[in-house]
């Protein structure tokens, strides 16, 4: 209990403090009380002098998009003006102008910026530009399951370095669990902005939060369902996999399911043949003692590798041929190394298997103790010759009973809005995965919101995914509206933005009213097309400009009213 003179002093210093300043004392106290009681005071500078900064964002999920504008509303509390802005949208001849840059950019694929810094991406890497005003701080986004991890981002550090860039902080690289590394590294910025400005005020502030834990849960769980939902004649095959889980699973609607799949036992064995190595031997990889036969089964990308992978195996064996995509099993074949004795070599430039991201269909309400992904399985040629998707086939030839070890990978920017809000759901195939997780569990929670569905693919009778359920839902009011689109049952294609604009009067009633509309499937050209047809529909319906409708669009996002989860 404090001493009456001090507990005044204390009621003096909150009765006119913001929530703000609130929050940041109640941080400071907990901050200190974790120290047992040691005051350690920090010193960090007074209000910088600098003015201005440009914060611009490479984003493919939201992510960066809202870590952006987040430290722009903090500097602005702290006087400098901070310019917000989509690399996709930044005019690369101001790049030699500016004094103050901060990039956050999230990586994709093989090590790949996002299509948005795409463009930014490949301009720096060009010749000819002198960056020798810039001072700069990259946050690079990324997943340490994947080989790659924040690729896109060390490559935009290191060149705007190349170009004559002085950073202001380190490179900060995040995992999926970024927030706390994220804030940490913008407190670095502003310190040294503070810094640079040469006003520096010692003033108390609070300790720095401690760090968290970014290690994935892996649950293990038992395959209890997987059927096909396409019926016989379809050109597709799509599956129903439902997973039961030995503990309890954190997720929601609009998270997915990270499953790092397993090499085929066949192709492990003649690849282990061809090396003439035994399975049985015990090697270490990234501190793990495991035989040969598990690390080629579950730990390595042994299937069609990158060209980065095939032109390391080149100069392994000495060899000059095409780089390209290849198995590993053919350059064993067609190239092969000096067998055991170049094994140790061979596993050192192979990448590890990455995991396959699978939107969840299920709801944690309606589905407990369970979680259900549904499967496309990927068909491809490579070199004329048809192949399958490791993941997906994998999954797809799982037999009931299987054991099964997975993630869940947390999707904030795709959550359900309030149960009284409505939502428009846009679809087609495999997208319409988080939709029945969404209506799943509106059901469950009994939600008021109104829901529109809008799914397509390619025939009524064999490729109507969810058919029973989705007509249920209908009959019981939890869908109020489903409009269809088979592209292939007459002789002009029909395809799900078709059907958005034939409801194009009504579909903007609810939007005007207050409904969100998320889209999920194949990012081209299914999401831009409709996009494109929400544009059409808002400027017929709203008598819009062309302008005005992308300004409408825009909007939405901004509001969190447009939502998508695209691959």
């Amino acid at each position: 209990m404090l001493a009456s003179s001090k507990l005044k002093i204390l009621e003096d210093l909150i009765a006119g403090a913001s929530k703000e300043e609130l929050a940041w004392m109640s941080g400071y106290f907990s901050g200190i009380a974790s120290q047992n009681g040691e005051v350690k005071p920090a010193t960090v500078a007074a209000k910088p002098g600098i003015n201005k900064i440009t914060i611009a964002y490479g984003t493919e999920s939201g992510n960066s998009k809202k870590l952006a504008a987040d430290f722009a509303s903090k500097a602005k509390k702290q006087g400098i003006n901070a310019k917000v802005i989509s690399l996709d949208q930044y005019r690369l001849n101001d790049l030699p102008k500016e004094e103050y840059f901060l990039s956050i950019v999230s990586t994709q694929g093989e090590g790949d910026p996002p299509a948005a810094a795409k463009k930014f991406y490949d301009h720096i890497h060009a010749n000819g530009i002198k960056l020798d005003k810039m001072k700069y701080a990259v946050l690079a986004l990324g997943d340490t399951s994947y080989p790659l991890f924040c690729k896109a981002g060390e490559d935009v550090d290191m060149q705007l370095s190349k170009l004559g860039g002085q950073r202001l902080v380190p490179l900060q690289k995040c995992d999926v669990d970024f927030e706390t590394d994220a804030e940490n590294w913008f407190s670095q910025v502003m310190q040294q902005l503070s810094e640079s400005s040469n006003a520096a005020t010692p003033v108390i502030t609070s300790p720095a939060a401690p760090k968290k834990s970014t290690g994935k849960k892996i649950y293990k769980g038992t395959l209890i369902t997987n059927i096909n939902l396409n019926d016989i004649g379809s050109n597709k095959e799509t599956h129903h996999i439902e997973i039961a889980a030995e503990e309890a699973i954190d997720y929601l609607p609009g998270d997915s399911l990270g499953v790092i799949p397993v090499n085929a036992s066949g192709m492990v064995e003649a690849i282990i043949g061809l090396i003439g190595v035994d399975k049985e031997k015990v090697v270490k990889h990234r501190n793990e003692d495991v035989t040969v036969y598990e690390l080629m089964r579950r730990k390595l990308h042994i299937g069609f590798l990158p060209e980065r992978v095939v032109s390391k195996y080149a100069a392994l064996v000495q060899r000059d041929f095409p780089i390209k995509r290849m198995a590993l099993i053919e350059l064993l074949h067609f190239y092969p190394t000096k067998g055991a004795a170049q094994f140790e070599d061979l596993i050192q430039i192979l990448e590890p298997l990455a995991p396959r991201l699978y939107s969840i269909s299920s709801s944690p309400e309606a589905h407990s103790g369970e979680v259900h992904v549904t499967v496309a399985r990927d068909l491809f040629l490579v070199n004329e010759e048809i192949q399958c998707g490791l993941c997906s086939d994998y999954l797809s030839g799982l037999p009931v009973d299987s054991s099964l070890e997975f993630y869940i990978h947390k999707n904030s920017q795709f959550r359900l809005p309030a149960d009284d809000k409505d939502i428009i759901m846009v679809g087609p195939g495999t997208g319409i995965a988080p939709f029945r997780s969404y209506l799943a569990q509106r059901e469950a929670t009994g939600a008021s919101g109104r829901n529109w569905l809008f799914f397509g693919d390619q025939h009524f009778v064999t490729d109507f995914l969810y058919q029973t359920e989705l007509q249920n839902w209908l009959q019981t009011g939890v869908l109020n509206k489903l409009s269809v689109a088979f592209s292939r049952d007459q002789k002009e294609k029909i395809y799900v933005q078709h059907k958005m604009l034939k409801n194009g009067q009504e579909l903007y009633d609810w939007i005007q009213n207050g409904a969100s509309v998320y889209v999920c499937g194949a990012k081209e050209p299914m999401s831009v097309d409709v996009e494109d047809t929400l544009m059409q529909i808002v400027g017929q319906y709203g008598n819009k400009s062309i302008e005005e409708a992308v300004q409408f669009i825009e909007g939405l996002k901004e509001e969190g009213r447009y939502l998508k989860d695209v691959y």
